[in-house]
């Protein structure tokens, strides 16, 4: 039986290298897309539809310290 503790376990796969994903070589999900469009254009990064989830995932948090909207937050 496993005894670990989701909120205490520094182990959580929530925090997971994008690169070690099992699904991470897959085409990246709609929901994914539709933002890093979105944080591509108000970049200026060219998009690329072809992008694994776990690059697409990569490159959003690269674009989100970018980001404009985000850094406005921020500030």
């Amino acid at each position: 039986m496993d005894n670990s503790d989701p909120k205490t376990d520094t182990d959580s796969n929530t925090e997971k290298d994008p690169s070690q994903w099992a699904t991470g070589g897959e085409p990246m999900t709609g929901a994914q897309a539709s933002y890093l469009k979105t944080l591509c254009e108000e970049t200026g990064h060219p998009y690329d539809e072809t992008l694994t989830k776990a690059d697409a995932s990569q490159l959003i948090d690269l674009l989100q310290e970018e980001s404009s909207r985000l850094n406005k937050k921020a500030g």
